[in-house]
């Protein structure tokens, strides 16, 4: 096979793909066009009604062409048979040699008796008995076989006039409709005689195709102007559709300043003035919160920072107060330490208000490196062993073996793991926490689970939001602020990454944080499922299915030894929208 023989089959081989992807690419630019969707529903509609329409008609022309033509033919028949009868009643032949001539006669009259023109049969009934012998005669003999012994049968048995519908062969090949009448006929001495008139509806046929022609015609010009008067119609009425549309998403884009162009007095006219006053309205609006919000992030943002040193000045003062505070009195004694707990958190808040302040300023910035997720993840582990210690919680974790190296701003990473750490400690009701690394070709996650009280579906949906808490009269050993799970949420924007939650009343809640490789890829997918099917039966702990290789020992908050095959934990959700839990 030569080369040219090899491209022609690749053509073709490709022509029912490309033919694929041009229709994909039609219903697409179909389903996305109001208009296109308008005409071809008027195109279709206007067809299938010009169909109808045209069939009925022509089935009417039809029948009524039919149907008066054979009143004709019948008349005319009736006629020529009475006046041939008359003839035959008169005539004095008294030999079969003058009957015949008798007959011979009287052919080329019963032929062109009629309007128009017609064949004429006298044929000698298949049964006759008559002794005289008289040959049969016809003007075309070439069509005596369109009258059938049926046809035959059914005249000499009823003794009146008959017709029959029949296709008459043309000499140039083409077949036209046609009828054919039969009745009898008493011929002097040779007794009945049969007498068929074949007459072509050939005239009929051919105004019938003009009356067709003329329909179709018609019907192809009427589906034509219908579809101009469609596309003018719905151009004047989906123009401004689309500029509004066009003109909507450019305010969303953050171009406020866009309005739509004002034509005329008429509903549209009207359409685009309410369109723009409700721009300009949403405009007005949108200033005023951009700048009610500038004004609120620098209150935040100045307050904390005025509130620094007299902060500095009073944890000096409480320093002083607390190192001789073995020579106060018991209540004076507690005083001091609540004291120092108290302005600790209060730092705590400071820190966090001026970190969210830089957030909604934009002024947060990513110090990103390649660093390995699990060294990440034991430091953070560190940070919690002792809270853990205090609560009496194991914390399991669970790294995969190979490296799970993303570009990170460990600083930021670290505090969102130490937050959902501490967070899962707080509510895990004495059962075990796990953590668990797992990393894929684009995307690296750390998975927080404990199993303790657990969140429903409304808690899940605000456990995001700023100094928000699912039971407020619960108590936090650790002094949480209520921005911890706000900023870290930030933080994981920050990295293009995704912070998620789940839980589920008495069974405990899972945070899943994953972030892409390297800056620049955009997430599709997680390497670690977030809701879990199994929930905590007792006090064993179990693992996820990847292989553990960090090992320590810290007492209660010890991160043990999984050398054996450990537990699987199989989960399946769809990743929730920004701003959940």
């Amino acid at each position: 096979m030569n080369a040219r023989a090899r491209r022609t089959l690749d053509r073709l081989r490709r022509f029912p793909r490309r033919t694929q992807v041009l229709v994909a690419r039609l219903a697409r630019r179909w389903r996305s066009s109001m208009q296109a969707q308008v005409i071809t529903t008027t195109l279709v509609v206007g067809t299938i009604t010009m169909i109808a329409l045209g069939g009925y008609l022509t089935t009417s022309i039809r029948d009524g062409l039919f149907r008066e033509r054979l009143d004709q033919i019948l008349l005319e028949s009736a006629r020529s048979t009475s006046e041939a009868q008359g003839n035959f009643d008169a005539a004095t032949a008294s030999t079969a040699t003058q009957v015949q001539q008798l007959l011979n006669d009287m052919l080329p009259k019963l032929s062109t008796g009629g309007a128009a023109q017609r064949e004429a049969f006298l044929w000698r009934p298949e049964d006759s008995t008559s002794p005289v012998a008289v040959i049969d005669l016809n003007t075309a003999p070439s069509l005596a076989e369109v009258i059938t012994p049926e046809m035959r049968a059914r005249t000499v048995a009823a003794r009146d006039q008959l017709w029959q519908s029949v296709s008459v062969d043309q000499a140039d090949g083409t077949v036209v409709p046609g009828i054919v009448v039969g009745s009898l006929v008493e011929v002097p001495l040779a007794g009945p005689f049969e007498l068929y008139y074949l007459y072509t509806l050939e005239q009929e046929q051919r105004t019938l195709a003009f009356i067709q022609r003329i329909l179709l015609g018609g019907a192809f010009t009427l589906v034509g102007l219908i579809l101009a008067i469609t596309w003018l119609v719905t151009r004047q009425a989906v123009h401004p559709v689309r500029q509004a549309a066009v003109v909507a998403a450019r305010l969303a884009d953050g171009h406020l300043d866009e309005r739509m162009v004002v034509r005329g007095q008429d509903e549209m006219a009207t359409l685009a003035a309410s369109f723009n006053e409700m721009a300009a309205s949403l405009q007005d609006q949108i200033e005023q919160m951009e700048s009610l919000s500038t004004l609120q992030r620098r209150f935040v943002s100045d307050v904390s920072h005025e509130l620094r040193t007299p902060l500095t000045t009073i944890r000096m003062a409480a320093e002083v107060i607390h190192a001789s505070s073995d020579e106060f009195e018991p209540a004076i004694r507690r005083s001091a330490e609540l004291l120092a707990l108290q302005l600790d958190r209060f730092e705590d808040l400071l820190a966090d208000l001026l970190e969210i302040s830089r957030f909604d300023a934009g002024a947060a910035t990513l110090e990103a490196e390649r660093r390995d997720m699990r060294d990440v993840a034991d430091r953070a582990l560190d940070q919690a062993m002792v809270l853990a210690q205090t609560k009496g919680v194991w914390i399991t974790a669970s790294y995969p073996e190979e490296p799970a190296v993303a570009d990170l701003d460990p600083r930021r990473v670290e505090r969102i793991l130490r937050n959902l750490l501490v967070n899962a400690v707080e509510h895990a009701e004495d059962g075990p926490v796990e953590i668990t690394v797992g990393a894929s070709a684009h995307s690296v996650a750390v998975t927080v689970r404990d199993y303790g009280v657990g969140m429903s579906r409304e808690a899940t949906a605000h456990v995001f939001d700023r100094f928000w808490r699912a039971d407020p009269a619960r108590a936090r050993t650790s002094g949480g602020t209520g921005l911890g799970l706000a900023i870290s949420l930030e933080d994981a924007h920050l990295h293009g990454g995704w912070l998620e939650a789940w839980g589920s009343p008495g069974t405990g809640a899972c945070f899943r944080l994953t972030v892409p490789r390297r800056a620049g890829i955009v997430l599709e997918s997680s390497p670690l499922p977030l809701e879990p099917e199994r929930t905590y039966s007792g006090p064993a702990v179990s693992t996820g299915s990847i292989p553990v290789v960090r090992v320590a020992d810290h007492g209660p908050a010890a991160v043990p030894t999984m050398d054996d095959e450990s537990h699987s934990i199989l989960v399946a959700h769809d990743r929730p929208q920004e701003g959940t839990r």
